[in-house]
């Protein structure tokens, strides 16, 4: 592991690194929250845009295949089995990269993510498991260029891969893997802390937090204990309106469309998601050779009535988080209800998209409506119109403008 030398820090957004760079005001064009292109990404990244007619990649963007996967021998320590951590190992392992670029935990607070340049696959360790908060990563991507390294894997989430992709032909690597995994929505390690403090009295005893595609969190406790908590029952609406910030409530690339493979949690039904995106995705799929079990997704149950839901709660935050309480009685019905009859699988993880579409553009009406010309691409409005939700003539781009299919 390198160490390497923190720029000062000049602008905060979702802090994914530009702003740290040598040059700054690169932003203007590599910030997935200005004036975001995706079809021209999608083409450099993956040789074509997304079908945004009949196909699920108006949900999940360009892909080759996606599987239900597990490692067979999970790594210890690990978020889910380990994919991306063991896919890095591999990559420096068999000297097919320099260096990845990823997150380690902070020393001194094991939620709170760390960039680092890893260069020797045993330091991969370091990086397993789930973190919390903002990190630059991007920065990183240049500091490696200027360290020698021209063959570089990253792992990072959608605005920080825009950022890289945007940024990508400018630094001239030899070779450059993405990998990726979803995004919800990211808040401050701080506001986190404050979060599992309300899950539990002994928060500092929490050594892993996991939201499971069967509607429920699961926590694991230092003396083994294992807490699982339904979604309905998370403490959500005691959490202070702005513990999200806008640019993680108006993001349009929850799947992280741009990486060369992206590794979730979504369409897994108990597993991890795996979606191989390009050709490099697929070298990357098959560096896990025999050590990964793969089989079909399956899809289940109707996200029509949930999703809904979501948006009326949505339309009364009013840019905040949603203010609707379930009775009691109600959320031990329902926390049975859903895992059973639910959407599952493929259809959760597009109820999970369609949320987040509708939730960035109820929030950008609400706070920066003058942003949603820019911000808003093509196939989000495909995704939310089915939910009533129309561009209005001054919320979406002249058709000359994209070269969406």
């Amino acid at each position: 592991m390198e160490s390497i030398e923190i720029a000062p820090f000049r602008e905060l957004c979702t802090d994914c690194g530009v702003s740290r760079t040598k040059q700054p005001k690169r932003c203007a064009t590599a910030c997935q929250f200005i004036q975001p292109n995706y079809p021209q990404f999608e083409i450099s990244t993956h040789g074509r845009v997304r079908n945004i007619g009949d196909s699920d990649e108006v949900f999940f963007g360009t892909y080759l295949q996606m599987y239900r996967a597990r490692l067979k021998q999970p790594l210890e320590g690990a978020q889910w089995t380990g994919i991306i951590t063991r896919l890095c190992e591999l990559l420096l392992e068999q000297d097919l990269v320099d260096a990845v670029i990823t997150m380690a935990s902070d020393p001194e607070d094991k939620w709170r993510p760390q960039p680092v340049i890893i260069n020797r696959a045993q330091d991969m360790q370091l990086c397993r498991g789930m973190k919390m908060g903002y990190a630059p990563i991007v920065q990183y991507l240049e500091q490696a260029k200027e360290l020698g390294h021209q063959r570089v894997a990253m792992v990072g989430i959608p605005c920080q891969v825009y950022a890289a992709r945007a940024l990508e032909k400018e630094l001239g690597f030899e070779k450059l893997f993405i990998i990726g995994s979803p995004c919800s929505d990211n808040t401050t390690t701080e506001n986190f802390h404050h979060f599992l403090g309300l899950l539990s009295h002994k928060p500092e005893e929490i050594t892993y937090l996991e939201f499971r595609a069967d509607y429920h969190v699961e926590l694991r406790f230092a003396d083994g204990r294992i807490q699982e908590i339904p979604f309905l029952k998370l403490p959500l609406s005691d959490l202070p309106g702005d513990f999200f910030p806008t640019t993680c409530k108006t993001c349009v690339d929850y799947v992280n469309s741009l990486s060369d493979i992206t590794v979730g949690y979504m369409a897994g039904t108990g597993e991890q998601w795996l979606i191989v995106r390009n050709a490099r995705g697929q070298e990357l799929a098959k560096l896990l050779g025999p050590e990964i079990h793969l089989e079909a997704l399956q899809s289940a149950g109707n996200r029509l009535g949930p999703v809904k839901g979501f948006m009326k709660n949505v339309e009364l935050a009013a840019g905040g988080l949603p203010l609707q309480r379930m009775p009691n009685f109600m959320r031990s019905i329902f926390a049975w209800v859903m895992p059973r009859f639910g959407p599952r699988g493929l259809e959760f993880a597009k109820a999970r998209v369609e949320m987040k579409a509708i939730e960035s553009v109820i929030h950008l009406r609400n706070t920066a409506p003058h942003k949603i010309k820019n911000m808003v691409p093509n196939h989000v409005w495909q995704v939310v119109r089915k939910y009533g939700l129309e561009p209005r003539n001054d919320e979406i781009k002249d058709s000359r403008e994209s070269t969406y299919s």
